[in-house]
């Protein structure tokens, strides 16, 4: 008898792992929350696009269609794209939509054993444990709750989602004494173009945040605004931005950042003293909320501005999103793995028929 997969997520990762476990004889079956495939794409502004020149993000199988002349598609696109390919391999009839699963349990062997265990599984075959995985999925907009058994789980549920990362304040300084509004890039995104665009319409705006959501929020803001009513960027760290097309003996810069070597760029837990005084050097601002806005401290002097809308494109908890999907709390600390590891999340989770797709390059 065929052994029954549960993929959570329809999205990038969600369909690979989809199309890949048909071919391997499998039957999986993929939970979706939403009403389409795509997973961030999805929830897109408008004015977004690639930041990796489309070479560089397509399927090994299914390049871009010839009418894709763009280096780099927007959002439509690509959402056009990853549709095509649901199509071209079938993959549709396998989605059950709408289905957010709520909580994901294990009926087999005991903690106490799998703990023991130095082998994936226990015994180093993919479905070598003698249990079963229990999902329990909700479908959205109704209150039924339904339990599915599958011998595998593939997690696709992705970090740039889900949960958001909110800035903490001292007392007083925090989000609850602006008189304006204040939201996260996660809710703006989700938001129909028209109505994002009324929303930011002559606003006075700050966007916390330098990452990719913030510079693309950042642009809709001025277009929308011009001079009128600027918009700030607010960042901790300092970020120097690359331009592209850069090649350094005719290779691209893009590879020296797709690449492991790149980690050690990367801020990490139990960072050096050193790589501490750096980043403290490096970012000196600090900020607060007040009534009229957000208060900017830089250099031992303090600017207030004034504003109505304050967008934190302050990122996401991708870990904590991955614990809240496990109702066993042996499971939660599995999936966070060791505090001290450098990539604590899929290098330290090997032992048990979970698996977790992380980041992919190049699809």
């Amino acid at each position: 008898m065929e052994k029954q997969v549960a993929i959570i997520g329809a999205g990038l990762s969600g369909l690979l792992a989809c199309k890949y476990t048909v071919e391997k004889g499998f039957r999986p079956i993929v939970f979706e929350a939403e009403g389409k495939i795509g997973g961030v794409w999805t929830k897109t502004i408008e004015s977004t696009k690639l930041q990796n020149t489309k070479e560089f993000y397509q399927f090994f199988d299914f390049p871009w269609p010839p009418s894709v002349k763009e280096l780099y598609p927007n959002s439509t696109q690509v959402k056009d794209y990853i549709e095509s390919y649901a199509l071209h391999f079938a993959l549709l009839p396998y989605v059950k939509f709408n289905s957010k699963v709520m909580g994901i349990d294990y009926d087999g062997e005991s903690d106490t054993e799998m703990e023991s265990w130095e082998l994936w599984g226990g015994t180093g075959k993919t479905f070598g444990s003698r249990g079963k995985w229990r999902i329990i999925v909700q479908e959205v907009g109704k209150l039924s709750i339904q339990e599915y058994e599958v011998e595998f789980v593939i997690l696709c549920i992705g970090q740039f989602s889900g949960v958001p990362n909110i800035p903490e304040f001292n007392p007083n300084h925090g989000l609850e004494v602006f008189k304006g509004n204040v939201m996260h890039s996660m809710d703006y995104s989700a938001m129909e173009n028209s109505k994002a665009a009324e929303l930011i319409k002559g606003k006075r705006i700050a966007i916390i945040g330098s990452q990719k959501s913030a510079v693309d929020i950042a642009a809709e803001c001025a277009n929308a605004n011009g001079i009128d009513y600027p918009c700030t960027m607010i960042q901790r760290t300092v970020h120097w931005m690359i331009p592209a097309g850069i090649n350094i003996w005719g290779v691209s810069i893009g590879y020296l950042y797709f690449n492991r070597f790149s980690e050690l760029l990367v801020h990490k837990p139990d960072e050096t003293f050193l790589h501490s005084i750096l980043a403290t050097l490096l970012s000196p601002l600090s900020f607060r909320f007040c009534r009229e806005g957000l208060v900017i401290d830089e250099n031992r002097q303090s600017e207030t501005l004034k504003l109505d809308l304050v967008i934190l494109a302050t990122g996401y908890k991708g870990d904590e999103k991955l614990k809240r999907i496990f109702l066993s709390r042996t499971f939660q600390n599995c999936i966070m793995g060791s505090q001290t590891s450098t990539v604590p999340l899929y290098r330290s989770f090997h032992k048990l028929e979970v698996l977790v797709l992380v980041t992919i390059h190049k699809l």
